[in-house]
């Protein structure tokens, strides 16, 4: 590998650095406007937690994870075969997960996470008639309603209660087991991105980010948060449309589509996944046109099954969200300052995605500014150009490939932009945020000497998940 340049080395550098000066004076702006006019409704702004330094019985998993990922995954993730590679992501991302949140303990931790008076298991009783309580379910959002419901099941669609309402009604109940699908499913999101990846740029890059996708600081919070199960199903959703259009199969698309309709029911946030959609739409526009009536058939249908599905039930999105924002303004939200939280936001986007990101940003902005404009640059690769873990791709592909993740990225950002000017997320991001968080990690696949930055990333997860005790 070429040597990076120094110049590359203190931009990389210059933007971290700017990254922890706006997490510094966020805590510091966010302290000072918490202690005097109590308007955040956080205790550690701009993080929703407690200042609890602490071990518990995952530290010495969580330290050995850590220690491993950095030793031996950079050099596994080029060797190991694809398919070994995702299960070994899969498996590590799984005990990374698992051991952040046991530092708490198994009840704080991971059991009663979900079991707390906002959470969705507290509500579980109100869904002994799932078709009555969905037709009833917009007449409980607002305050002030008849039984309103608490924060999370007002603030969600009913596909995120209903979730943990079937996985009470077939024996696996109680806060124990929310938190272990939540963890379980919430890791496979790193696997979606991964093949993503590979699809649309190339299976060096993804071959390159794998370590970074499963040692992220985003795990504190998939640990054991239902955000962290709605960004895997998002998460897939990318990845089937991916692999539709680069050629592994039309067929794909109508399990995008179906993943889609389920994330735009799991939160209303979600639906500009869309734009990322379309970023995948773009980035394999030369399969699309090949088969545009078929995809665009199976995409659509797949879509409208969920959406049918509930509106059929009794439940109406849009009705439903706008009542939310009625009850997120009779809420906090009405009183937390847009003029903090529309900065601060990005500063916990900052936390939950690491230095690594950051300095991967960087290098994903100056690859969009610099690309050469090839007539290939934005086309997907064929089912058979992505380069094996033993080949030299020219330095033409190269390029084009990494303009391509760059791209992909960059729209992603757009997205929690977008999310972050609506002031609908105003606190809380670094749970919120983690469906788009998990689209902005593969931009560590741009940066040098990864181990260097996977200790970066390492020990700000350890430092947040023992210094802090983290929320919802």
């Amino acid at each position: 590998m070429t040597r990076t340049p120094l110049r590359d080395r203190s931009a990389d550098l210059l933007a971290v650095l700017a990254a922890a000066l706006l997490v510094l004076v966020a805590v510091l702006v966010g302290r000072h406007i918490q202690d005097t006019y109590r308007t955040l409704f956080v205790h550690w702004p701009p993080v929703f937690a407690d200042w609890d330094p602490h071990v518990g019985p995952g530290t010495p998993a969580a330290l050995l994870v850590a220690v491993a990922v950095v030793a031996y995954a950079p050099g596994l993730s080029v060797r190991l075969p694809w398919r070994g590679l995702l299960a070994a992501a899969w498996g590590t991302c799984l005990a990374w997960t698992w051991s952040l949140a046991l530092v708490d303990g198994w009840q704080r931790g991971v059991a009663g996470r979900l079991t707390s008076p906002n959470e969705y298991l507290t509500v579980i009783g109100r869904f002994h008639d799932i078709p009555a309580t969905l037709r009833d379910f917009t007449h409980h959002i607002v305050s002030g309603t008849p039984a309103p419901w608490p924060a999370h099941i007002a603030g969600h669609p009913p596909a995120a209660t209903l979730t943990f309402v079937l996985l009470d009604r077939i024996g696996l109940r109680g806060g124990g087991w929310a938190g272990a699908w939540c963890i379980t499913i919430g890791s496979t999101a790193c696997v979606a991105v991964l093949v993503a990846v590979r699809a649309l740029a190339d299976e060096r890059l993804a071959r390159r980010a794998a370590p970074f996708l499963v040692l992220a600081p985003a795990a504190v919070w998939v640990g054991a948060s239902a955000d962290g199960y709605f960004a895997a199903v998002a998460a897939w959703a990318v990845a089937l449309l991916a692999l539709a259009v680069t050629g592994r199969g039309v067929g794909w698309a109508a399990g995008a589509g179906l993943l889609y309709g389920l994330t735009c029911y799991l939160s209303y946030g979600l639906t500009l996944f869309a734009l990322i959609g379309a970023a995948v739409l773009v980035l394999g526009r030369r399969r699309v046109r090949e088969r545009p009536v078929v995809l665009a058939l199976l995409l659509v249908g797949g879509a409208a099954v969920v959406p049918v599905a509930f509106t059929l039930a009794g439940f109406d999105w849009w009705e439903g969200y706008r009542l939310l924002v009625t009850r997120y303004y009779q809420g906090v939200g009405g009183t937390r300052p847009y003029g903090y939280w529309v900065w601060a936001n990005l500063a916990c986007t900052v936390l939950i995605t690491g230095p690594a990101t950051v300095a991967g940003l960087r290098r994903a902005g100056a690859t969009l500014i610099h690309r050469r404009k090839a007539p290939s640059a934005s086309a997907a690769p064929s089912a058979s150009s992505n380069p094996s873990a033993s080949s030299a791709p020219s330095a033409s592909s190269a390029s084009s490939a990494r303009t391509r993740l760059a791209f992909l990225v960059a729209v992603t950002l757009l997205a929690l932009l977008i999310a972050d000017l609506s002031g609908m997320s105003k606190a809380e991001t670094e749970r919120i945020w983690l469906p788009f968080a998990m689209w902005l990690l593969p931009a560590c696949a741009f940066l040098p000497r990864p181990r260097a930055w996977l200790t970066g990333q390492a020990l700000l997860a350890l430092l947040l998940n023992h210094l802090l005790f983290t929320g919802w």
